[in-house]
Formats: C-alpha cells, structure tokens, sequence
C-alpha cells in the first residue's frame, strides 16, 4: 500500500535492507494488534516475492547470524523459513598464523545445537520481504528521501517521487549512505583500519561439517564461514593497498595464493566466486536518538567484519527499539517521544559500547607486530582454550546470549 501524499504516519523506516524490515517484521504485533502506521522507503526495487523456487548463487553475499538473533528471528515467527537457507556453525577454531595456541569453541560445549548460523543475505531478504508483504505498511519503492525536515511532532519527509510523509518516529536505517546523517548535522566517529576486506565465496576439497576458522595474520585477520555443500565464505583482510593486486589475479592465481596463506586445514581450495574489496573502518555516529529520530545499523555504527558482530548488533538494536515503543504504548507514549527514544538509547548503551570495545580491540590486538606480544597472545589462546569457563562466558556473549 502506497502512502498518500502527507499522510502521517507513526513510523517510517528509511532503508528496506536487512535491518529495516527487521524492524518492520519485529513491529508487526503493533502493527497488527494496535493499529501503529509504519511506512517503509526504500530504493532499491522490492524482491521479486512471485517467484516460488529458490536459486541459490555461488557469488551470493552471506551474513553470520548468532544463535541469539536466530532466537529473534524465532520470536518474529521467521526462524522456521529462515533456517531453510541456513548453514550451522558447529565449532570456531581461531589461531594465529606462525604461532603456537589456538582457541576452540564447540557448540556442544555451550548446550546449543549451534553457535550462530550462515544465511545468504539474499534469502534473509526474502523471508522477511514475505512478511512485510503480509502487513499494512505504506511502501515508497523504489524512492529516496529528498529531504528530512523536523517539525512538531516528529519530521517531514520529502521523496523522491514527489510525495511527502509526515512522521512521528523516522528511523534511519539506510546504512549511512545516503547522506541524511549529515544533513541533519549527526556526526560520525571514524577509526580507518587501514585494511581493505576482500570478500569471496570459496569452493573446498573436504567438508567443512560446520567448523568455522578465524585466523590472524600479519597482514590481517581472515575467516572463513560455512555454507551449504563444499562451500565457504572467505573474508580476507589485506593492508590498504595490497589488495588491489590480488583482485587482478586469475581464479587459478588467487586459489594458490590463499592456499599459502590459509594452509591446507580446509582441504584444497578449488573454486572462488566474485570477488569484493571493502574499506573497513570503526564508524560509530555521535547521536543515536533525537526527539522523533532512531539511528540503526550501518547508520550508527559499522564494525569490522571478521569479528562477526555488526548485523547481531544491528538486530538486538531492532529488537530494543520495539520493546522500547511496546513499553512506551503502554503509557500511552507515540513513538517518537524522547521518553521511549531514552528508554532505547538505555538499553542499546552497555551491549554496544561492550561489543565495539572486544571487536575493535580483537583486530587492533592481533595488528601489533610484536615477538613478546605475538607470545603473550599465543599463550592468551591455549590458556583461553583451558579455561572453560571463560571460554564459555565470551562464547556465549559473542552469541548473543549475554550482555
């Protein structure tokens, strides 16, 4: 359903990537049960929800999910279709390239049937695009907000194909490209890593049996994360620079230098997809709420990939957002009134200051080129694998399951 041209609404979500319709997905008892208007903008064309068989590309992006959002998604009624897709994560083995130690997390371990899960991030689009099509939201698609102004009450949005939308809460959640950020004047802290990402899906020799690998080297950390049959999603950091050479190699080229740089643990390299090369930097926005806005996902904060924390961050924020409106309706408080905005902000605080510190401090750890602390790390490792209960107490709040 299209909104009409200054029609208010309670809520509009800017970006319907994975953390928008989260977000609408999440809302959709108020939706449903309260009456709450949610409008949704988004610029790229929706999915097409007509076709009725699922092709699965080798190339396609994917996104680790930890058992605490797939939880989430479970309370949303979407698990059941989202696991379809989904690889499990029954072990992660991190090490140190050239050191001694490593540090093994099983899944049995913890009492979970999996530490987290491996999704193709088109298919999360899919299901969660399903639901949204079952709700009464009002859809801007494809459209851009042209302009953001705040006026009593909430913002008046201006779209690209000439309406206009007048919201009580507006929630940026485009991932920070589009530039609203800075025109409302909220800033971002950026820490520039000095390392580019180059991401790929990779085709193995042996089955992985859900074993995932984190490995830090001199140059970078690099992991590499289950998919479905023989395949993995390699991510692999390279100093600024340096990457650009290994995008130009040939397959063949680029196989036998990732061989002698991962080894043979994983079997033999026999195939990769199409390969991405991404920037990567600590971005964290100055301001997560004002009155009548909410910042989420990439739009708050953009974390370091190898660590595997941005989208679960960006979820838990979801999940925190509608609990925060859900307490706020309560009392009979709209959305976008800084007592809900507060309410929020208190619960995102502690995870996501505590969830930048260890990731940030993870890769900026292993960055330091340093033979006593190369040593101190590698006994860090074999120590931590010792110490079950530590071991289990960082587990389980990478996954989600602890704050």
């Amino acid at each position: 359903m299209i909104a009409k041209d200054g029609h208010p609404v309670d809520i509009a979500i800017i970006g319907g990537g994975l953390v928008g319709a989260s977000l609408g997905a999440a809302l959709a008892p108020l939706i449903e049960q309260q009456g709450l208007s949610v409008a949704v903008i988004e610029a790229a064309p929706l999915l097409d929800q007509a076709a009725t068989t699922w092709q699965p590309s080798f190339d396609a992006r994917a996104s680790a999910i930890a058992e605490g959002s797939a939880r989430h998604f479970a309370a949303m009624g979407l698990w059941e279709a989202m696991a379809e897709e989904a690889t499990p994560i029954r072990q992660i083995h991190i090490s140190e390239q050239g050191r001694f130690g490593a540090t093994r997390l099983r899944h049995d371990d913890l009492g979970v049937e999996a530490l987290g899960h491996v999704i193709p991030n088109a298919w999360m689009g899919r299901v969660l695009h399903r639901r949204l099509a079952e709700l009464p939201l009002e859809w801007h698609c494809p459209s851009r907000v042209e302009t953001i102004e705040p006026m009593a009450g909430g913002h008046r949005l201006g779209l690209s194909d000439g309406s206009h939308l007048e919201a009580g809460l507006t929630v940026l959640a485009d991932g920070g490209r589009s530039g609203l950020k800075e025109r409302l004047g909220i800033e971002s802290r950026e820490s520039p890593y000095g390392q580019v990402a180059v991401i790929a899906s990779v085709a193995t020799s042996l089955p992985h049996d859900g074993l995932a690998w984190e490995r830090f080297t001199s140059q970078g950390p690099m992991a590499l994360l289950p998919l479905k049959g023989q395949a993995m999603e390699l991510i692999w950091t390279h100093v600024a620079g340096q990457e650009t050479r290994r995008m130009a190699l040939s397959d063949g080229d680029f196989l036998a230098e990732l061989q002698a740089a991962f080894g043979d643990r994983a079997g033999r390299f026999r195939r990769v997809g199409t390969r991405h090369a991404y920037p990567l930097s600590l971005i964290t926005a100055r301001e997560f709420v004002r009155p009548g806005l909410a910042v989420l996902g990439n739009a708050a904060h953009s974390l370091h990939p190898v660590a595997g924390q941005g989208f679960n961050l960006a979820l838990r924020g979801v999940m925190d957002l509608v609990a925060a409106i859900e307490a706020g309706q309560a009392h009979g408080d709209s959305p976008g009134e800084m007592t809900v905005l507060e309410d929020f902000e208190a619960r995102r605080r502690p995870d996501r200051r505590n969830v930048i510190r260890f990731s940030d401090g993870l890769i900026r750890l292993f960055g330091i080129d340093n033979v006593l602390l190369s040593r101190a790390r590698a006994a860090g490792l074999v120590g931590l694998n010792l110490a079950g209960p530590l071991r289990r107490t960082l587990a389980r709040r990478a996954m989600g399951l602890e704050r």
